[in-house]
């Protein structure tokens, strides 16, 4: 049995990082995975398959290195995974209100020891951090671009994670039809 998996790539299409998503459904199928698409051009990827998640991660990770001599970091995970990711959300009305300026960071193996308190100490304006079974979400009022988070927090500081904005957080859930509350 085929089960949908949503995998992330951490860096894709930035400071250089390029493989583009034609080229990702192509090795998606060359790797036996069923029905990729993407979503947007920033390293979102949806398959289908039976293989087990770090084993799909890391066949993945060896595959991005040896197609397009990149090495990117891959985080998958299940419909049921990315529904509860949303269910845990501590800034529900944020994110119906603002869903730009929420961003959900999964982490490849948890949180860096200290990295939430070193991120929190570098919050302003509102800004607001929480950390919550696998995902750090943060609360940007005034947008990440100008966040002294977004511009210092480090996977040395934080661990290995890639974040999404809500907004593509709730539109991966719709591609693998996560089953999430209104």
């Amino acid at each position: 049995m085929n089960d949908q998996r949503i995998i992330l790539f951490r860096g894709m299409n930035t400071g250089g990082v390029r493989a583009p998503v034609g080229e990702q459904r192509t090795m998606a199928e060359a790797m036996g995975l069923k029905n990729p698409r993407t979503l947007q051009a920033s390293g979102n990827l949806v398959v289908e398959t039976d293989m087990a998640t770090a084993a799909l991660e890391a066949a993945v990770e060896t595959e991005m290195s040896h197609r397009f001599d990149l090495k990117i970091v891959a985080m998958a995970r299940t419909p049921e995974q990315w529904a509860d990711l949303i269910a845990a959300n501590p800034f529900q009305d944020e994110a119906r209100a603002h869903p730009a300026k929420v961003v959900a960071m999964v982490m490849k193996d948890g949180i860096a020891t200290g990295g939430l308190s070193a991120v929190q100490a570098l919050c302003r304006d509102g800004e607001a951090i929480a950390w919550t079974s696998g995902v750090l979400y943060f609360w940007f009022p005034n947008g990440q671009g100008g966040s002294d988070v977004f511009k210092k927090a480090t996977p040395k500081m934080l661990g290995m994670g890639t974040g999404r904005n809500w907004n593509t957080v709730l539109k991966l859930a719709e591609m693998v039809g996560a089953d999430i509350a209104a």
